[in-house]
């Protein structure tokens, strides 16, 4: 059984199957309901990263506490975010980001893979080349810290290509952009989806193969007798060989009692969609502002926005608002005022920028969360390398880094 219903969820209750399992999957809502669904829909292991990074610290709490920062942090009195910023200050050395770089190493250089097996398994949805992929800035001293860090990919072993631009280069490239990019990088070999339509595909394999998917179905509890596993909801109590708690943002609420004690704080990212004269032939990447813009369909999503705060928060309309008005000045032929599918989701953050995937404290119990932003280009594998673990219980080395009870 997998609880949950995103990315993470389904890929993993895919690639059971794929290993002869008989799965169901229950669902707190809709399908990709979560941070799922809105996301910028990018596979791009170059910018895989871990969260926690040097530059964090020296952007600063006071910006931070700034409601149209790209990163903002409420003041809150609640004792489990102040325990998960300071762990994730903790991390924000040199140090230990090369250490988690270390660890996302392994699962980079295969995620891609994961995506062509499911595609080759029948999943009907397809994965585009991102051609370009342009990650724009407004000074050349800017673009130097991810230079600096694309280099430090290639040095320990992460095959990384990118090209140095000026601003006319990016301009050629991708005519949306305005004068104010000044300096670029082209990332090569990344790709992109449409997330609400992949993630609908893949549900629809995972039924095709005989899943229950049950929507509007939280799971209040999850407890292990020494023999199977039980799970409550508000169709009853079923039992089960091995359960997957893969609930993003509410991980902790099912995965306490199993010895998941790393923090897991909602990250909550906002999106919309826009009308343009001219759509990039791939992704834009604004990363000074946290803002990723992605050609889906006929429109332009563009993301943004690090809030920590409670994933059950309603969209607060002054964090589009910020994403907006960073987003302006770099942009041509969009428009900013005319905004459809407004959206808030949650991305399970972890303080040391790591997932949190694989065996519990109970045999038979699993864990596949807290991927941050990567839950989408990181969820497929996850699934591929959690399902051999709950099968032959071996936990692969790539996810050792990621143990659970850490």
């Amino acid at each position: 059984m997998v609880v949950g219903a995103g990315m993470v969820g389904l890929a993993t209750a895919w690639f059971l199957q794929q290993r002869g399992v008989d799965v169901d999957v229950l669902e707190r809502n809709e399908v990709a309901a979560g941070s799922s669904w809105g996301n910028a829909g990018w596979l791009a292991p170059a910018l895989t990263t871990p969260l926690p990074e040097p530059a964090v610290l020296r952007y600063g709490m006071r910006a931070a506490l700034d409601p149209a920062s790209p990163v903002y942090v409420p003041i809150s009195l609640e004792a489990s975010l102040w325990r998960f910023l300071a762990g994730f200050a903790r991390n924000c050395t040199t140090r230990r980001w090369r250490r988690g770089m270390a660890a996302y190493r392994g699962v980079n250089r295969q995620a891609l893979d994961a995506f062509d097996e499911l595609a080759a398994g029948g999943v009907e949805a397809p994965t585009r080349p991102a051609d370009p992929f342009l990650v724009c800035f407004s000074h050349a001293d800017e673009r130097a810290r991810l230079i600096e860090e694309l280099g430090e990919l290639e040095r320990i072993g992460q095959k990384v290509g990118f090209d140095v631009l000026s601003g006319e280069q990016a301009r050629e490239r991708a005519p949306i952009l305005t004068e104010h990019v000044a300096a670029a990088v082209q990332l090569h070999d990344q790709r992109f989806i449409d997330p609400p339509r992949y993630i609908a595909a893949l549900a629809d394999a995972v039924r095709a193969r005989g899943a229950v998917v049950s929507e509007n179905t939280r799971v209040s509890d999850v407890f292990d007798d020494g023999q199977q596993v039980w799970v409550r909801s508000r169709t009853g109590v079923h039992r089960y060989d091995a359960a997957v708690i893969a609930t993003g943002a509410w991980l902790p609420e099912l995965g306490y009692r199993f010895g998941v004690r790393v923090p897991v704080q909602a990250g909550r990212g906002y999106s919309f969609t826009v009308a343009a004269e001219q759509l990039p032939d791939g992704p834009v990447y604004l990363p000074v502002q946290r803002v990723a813009c992605t050609p889906l369909g006929e429109r332009l999503r563009i993301a943004g926005m690090m809030e920590f705060r409670d994933p059950d928060e309603p969209l607060d309309q002054r964090r589009v608002q910020a994403i907006v008005n960073a987003a302006r000045p770099f942009l041509r032929g969009v428009d900013l005022d005319e905004r459809r599918d407004e959206w808030v989701g949650s991305r399970p953050c972890t303080p040391d920028g790591l997932p949190l995937v694989g065996p519990t404290t109970s045999p038979r119990v699993f864990a596949a969360g807290g991927h941050g932003m990567w839950g989408i280009v990181l969820g497929p594998l996850t699934g591929r390398l959690l399902a051999d673990a709950v099968v032959t219980g071996n936990v692969p080395y790539e996810l050792h880094p990621f143990r659970p009870i850490r």
